[in-house]
């Protein structure tokens, strides 16, 4: 992976372990969950978005990937805590991914993978 998207992607790893660990533990909270999607989901995805369809097609090594949708993952993690729900699963990076592509807009595809909040 390009040293661009390396650093970028660490420093994301780094702030959503900061994150977890300043959330506030009585939900919902949902001026903090948008928060959450704007300062690291959605650069999360974009990033690979942007590794995808940039000028040059960026790949990941096997490590780089799971580091990437790990980091992913462990944000939407703390955007469903922001409204006391545990993460159900994990999702994959690619699919959201496509769905930022086809929404443009990171809470809806938040709310497209997790289920939350409850519509």
């Amino acid at each position: 992976m390009s040293g661009r998207y390396d650093d970028r992607l660490r420093a994301l790893s780094r702030r959503v372990e900061q994150t977890r660990e300043s959330l506030d533990p009585d939900p919902p909270d949902e001026e903090r969950a948008m928060e959450l999607l704007r300062e690291g989901f959605g650069p999360t995805v974009a990033l690979y978005c942007e590794a995808r369809t940039g000028g040059s097609w960026v790949r990941f090594s096997e490590e780089e990937f799971k580091r990437l949708e790990r980091t992913m993952n462990d944000w939407l993690d703390c955007y469903t805590a922001c409204y006391g729900v545990e993460l159900a699963g994990t999702y994959s990076v690619r699919t959201a991914a496509e769905l930022l592509v086809d929404t443009h807009n990171a809470r809806d595809v938040a709310v497209l993978l997790t289920g939350v909040p409850d519509q």
